[in-house]
């Protein structure tokens, strides 16, 4: 009778562990969105620079009582440059906007919002990302709805399109209103 060598074994359950991780993620409820930890959770503390003649975003303004939506971007992000007229949109239907630039430069920053305007109610800078990890960041653009007491409610991974506004955020935006 031949032994079976244990190097034999591993490629079959290495196959079968990686059947199995990929069948859980194709049956969870929307395969195509990223999983997040945070959410119905409280937001890690906000601790962000100051953004030059703008109001800061702070952590006190976070949990101030007030639903709103909470957009990472970067100048050097393009699909940041296509979401941004969506948040100007809400922002103009009074959807308080706060924006967290993420690992940039702070005179392209600037420029960017010179020139595709400002949606953002209060705004700060994470330089070096360590806030992003804090909060679960897979990449810019990203956005979460917070309620007002500061727990996530919804973290959405992408652009921000016409489509995601009516059928993911202003549904989220509702629940975290309490209705």
């Amino acid at each position: 009778m031949a032994k079976i060598s244990p190097l034999m074994i591993a490629p079959p359950l290495i196959f079968g562990a990686f059947a199995v991780l990929a069948g859980i993620g194709m049956f969870r409820e929307d395969p195509n969105a990223l999983p997040s930890a945070r959410e119905g959770q409280p937001a890690p503390p906000v601790v962000l620079s100051e953004f030059p003649e703008k109001k800061l975003f702070d952590d006190a303004t976070l949990r101030d009582g007030e639903v709103k939506l909470v957009n990472y971007w970067a100048s050097w992000c393009a699909p940041c440059r296509a979401e941004h007229p969506n948040l100007e949109a809400l922002a103009a239907e009074g959807i308080p906007v706060y924006g967290i630039n993420y690992k940039d430069q702070l005179d392209n920053a600037q420029a960017f919002l010179t020139e595709l305007g400002d949606p953002y109610a209060a705004i700060g800078r994470d330089e070096k990302g360590r806030m992003a990890l804090d909060w679960g960041l897979y990449g810019v653009p990203e956005t979460y709805v917070v309620d007002g007491d500061g727990t996530i409610i919804l973290r959405f991974a992408g652009p921000i399109t016409q489509r995601v506004i009516e059928n993911t955020l202003r549904p989220a935006l509702e629940k975290a209103a309490g209705g």
